[in-house]
């Protein structure tokens, strides 16, 4: 196998709408042979499993398959396709808002990932729509967590992924949100609730420090019934589980929130109690045709209209 010139494009195709894993090894080391720098190089990956593939011609470079007594090359790039994890199938539809050649709409619905990550591969927006749509070179403006359902927007044609992307890097984007929460007796709202959120990784659940606040969300109450509330948040910022927090600090955690604000259990393929908030729209100017975008989710919250 040759050694990579430039950007070279993988030999694999997409599987499941994934792209294959791209490996480029060190330019020295220690290693006699190519499997001895794999087991080295993914611990997380039995090495009997490496030999598997290696048999198999799994890892690929450019001149082909890699043979299972292969040395080790400096700079040398591989692909492989990684094995995938056992998931629960996700058993709602991704309708389409709007689609047209540079961006893609979709109204996501709760439980379902933006992009894979973890235990959520195949049952993801984004592998789900890249098959299903035949869009291979599909990829998210940004993000929605797995627990809230409504307005996602994707970016159709791969060079202008930037251009959209950074609106939201930027804040150039309006975001509303509604959710279904109790209703406080001596809150008072509308209020701008601003925290310092931090999101450790590997910790599930994000917390507020001393600091600078780098987090600030509108909260109003739109109507009640009893002792609920449909609520309209405002995130002028989009840190990790930013409304959640500031939900549950004013002490009105979101109907049906497993993180905040305390972390419970829920088995996988336990569909039965969506959390209660919603992307309900998304507005900004588009950055390719200039014209002002509004896009709105035609899901509701079951715990108030269900």
């Amino acid at each position: 196998m040759g050694r990579r010139r430039g950007r070279s494009r993988s030999p694999l195709p997409p599987r499941h709408g994934l792209d294959p894993a791209r490996l480029r090894l060190p330019t020295a080391g220690p290693w006699v042979t190519l499997r001895d720098h794999l087991v080295e190089r993914l611990p997380r990956v039995a090495p009997e499993r490496i030999d598997e593939m290696l048999r198999e011609g799994r890892i690929v470079g450019l001149d082909g398959p890699a043979a299972p007594d292969a040395p080790f090359v400096p700079g040398q790039v591989l692909w492989f396709h990684r094995d995938l994890p056992d998931e629960v199938e996700v058993p709602f539809d991704i309708p389409v808002l709007h689609r047209d050649e540079n961006v893609l709409v979709v109204d996501k619905p709760h439980f379902l990932a933006t992009i894979p990550r973890g235990r959520h591969v195949l049952q993801t927006a984004l592998v789900r729509l890249r098959h299903e749509l035949g869009l291979p070179g599909l990829s998210p403006a940004h993000r929605l967590d797995r627990a809230t359902a409504g307005v996602l927007l994707f970016v159709v044609r791969r060079e202008l992924r930037g251009a959209y992307q950074t609106l939201f890097r930027d804040r150039r984007v309006r975001k509303t949100y509604e959710a279904v929460a109790p209703v406080a007796a001596g809150l008072a709202l509308p209020r701008t609730v601003t925290s310092r959120i931090v999101k450790e990784r590997g910790v599930i659940a994000a917390y507020t420090a001393a600091g600078p606040p780098n987090a600030e969300t509108r909260v109003e109450l739109l109507e009640r019934r009893g002792d609920l509330g449909r609520y309209r948040l405002v995130p002028a910022t989009g840190r990790t589980h930013q409304l959640r927090l500031h939900m549950a600090e004013l002490g009105v955690p979101i109907v049906h929130d497993d993180l905040y604000p305390v972390v419970r259990e829920i088995p996988p393929g336990d569909f039965s109690c969506p959390l209660q908030l919603l992307a309900a729209e998304l507005e900004f100017t588009d950055p390719v045709t200039g014209e002002l975008s509004r896009f709105t989710s035609r899901r509701t919250l079951a715990a108030w209209d269900g």
